[in-house]
């Protein structure tokens, strides 16, 4: 198989649509680029490239991701800051996306899917339904705390 060549600026153009479609993190657009195999020297111009020209934002992706996450698939905050590691995005830039959510729609939150998740669940034995649940909620990245107290006031 024959790999096609690209030129500087044609790698750069790609990367600003990959870039322009979705936020993404550095780490992203690193791997994307290894795809390309470029020398160190034209990786790092089309980075700061994307920087300078706002294509590539690090506080921005990590703010959307935590609405996304926390909206679309109901994560909490726990999943939210693993997944943010792992994406090696800063301390500082988590704590910043981490405002990004409403305490009071955190709970809404957090209620309604306890609730929802109780009345699909089959177990008649009340311990086994409470471990089912928190089971549950710890994989989705709640607060151990909050997940006791919201359990035990759903399953009352």
């Amino acid at each position: 198989m024959i790999k096609k060549v690209f030129t500087v600026d044609e790698i750069k153009r790609k990367l600003e649509q990959y870039c322009v479609y979705q936020d993404r993190c550095h780490k992203e657009v690193e791997q994307k680029m290894r795809e390309f195999s470029l020398i160190p020297e034209a990786r790092e111009m089309i980075l700061l490239s994307l920087m300078q020209e706002n294509f590539l934002n690090e506080e921005r992706f990590a703010k959307s991701f935590a609405r996304g996450k926390f909206r679309i698939k109901n994560w909490g905050k726990q999943r939210i800051i693993r997944e943010l590691k792992f994406r090696d995005i800063s301390a500082y830039n988590i704590k910043t996306a981490l405002k990004e959510i409403d305490e009071q729609e955190y709970l809404n939150t957090i209620y309604r899917i306890t609730e929802n998740r109780n009345e699909v669940n089959k177990e008649p034995n009340p311990y086994k339904r409470k471990k089912k649940l928190i089971d549950f909620l710890m994989r989705k990245g709640f607060e151990s705390e909050l997940i006791y107290k919201v359990v035990n006031e759903v399953i009352a």
